[in-house]
């Protein structure tokens, strides 16, 4: 289960690229209730989306070339250099080498080898820094991050060898899902994630982040009211709840999930 102890290699935060970050947080505002509070003038624009107060995801304009809106998922770290070297040892790209983000920490942006994107947080400053969002797992909080790709088993053996990550195959229609576990600890009490096979061939390799949800219908509803576009759902799966998939306004996919995803192989 995701929780904000954050281990190493655990998802910690994550945030949402987009052509007009006020809009977008407009948007989420209105699906999940959420809040913006800028990060300061020095940030450029980007802020945190908050829930009573509490950071649970954050927003900010797309600073590479070409980029489309998404949400990056940041992966906890003690050293955010050591981890961009071994993510080139093991055949991915460093997109924007480690720096510092003022004094709460440093963070690398990274491409696995089947191009899905993401990120790594390493805490910093005196006080310890920014360890992560301060609520997960709950509804309108992140719960789940999957993973989907063109190659589920050289996809999992790339996060594998640069984070140590566990595996369980869990039985799926269709297909095997690929539950992931930090390196450390109970295997399933740490789970956080997944690894599925592309929707379709023309799909990019990508992370997308599942937030919880206690009515998942209502939740699309107001998402679609709000000119969100729905991917996929809202359907029951067996042994892992009500789901949904859906794309914002501008284009970027998240899901939902009421129920815990699976655990047990």
């Amino acid at each position: 289960m995701l929780t904000t102890d954050f281990p190493v290699g655990s998802p910690c935060w994550i945030d949402l690229g987009s052509p007009d970050p006020a809009a977008a947080a407009t948007f989420y505002g209105a699906v999940f209730g959420w809040t913006f509070r800028s990060a300061g003038p020095e940030a450029g624009g980007y802020g945190f989306l908050q829930s009573d107060g509490r950071t649970v995801a954050a927003v900010g304009p797309l600073t590479e070339e070409g980029a489309r809106s998404a949400w990056t998922t940041y992966f906890r770290t003690p050293d955010a250099e050591a981890t961009a070297k071994a993510v080139e040892q093991a055949g991915g790209t460093v997109r924007v080498p480690a720096f510092d983000v003022m004094d709460a920490g440093r963070t690398a942006q990274l491409t696995d080898p089947q191009g899905a994107q993401f990120a790594v947080w390493q805490p910093g400053g005196a006080d310890g820094g920014v360890g992560g969002l301060d609520a997960v797992s709950e509804d309108g909080a992140l719960i789940w991050v999957e993973l989907h790709t063109g190659a589920v088993d050289a996809g999992f053996d790339f996060y594998r060898r640069v984070f140590g990550w566990r595996s369980e195959d869990f039985p799926a229609p269709g297909m095997t899902y690929k539950v992931l576990s930090s390196a450390d600890g109970d295997l399933q009490a740490t789970t956080f994630g997944g690894v599925a096979p592309v929707m379709d061939a023309s799909q990019p390799a990508s992370w997308t982040p599942y937030f919880g949800s206690s009515d998942v219908d209502a939740v699309v509803a107001r998402a679609t009211g709000a000119g969100a576009t729905v991917l996929m759902g809202p359907e029951s799966v067996p042994d892992v709840g009500r789901l949904a998939w859906l794309a914002d306004p501008f284009g970027a996919p998240f899901a939902l999930i009421k129920g815990e995803p699976p655990k047990d192989a």
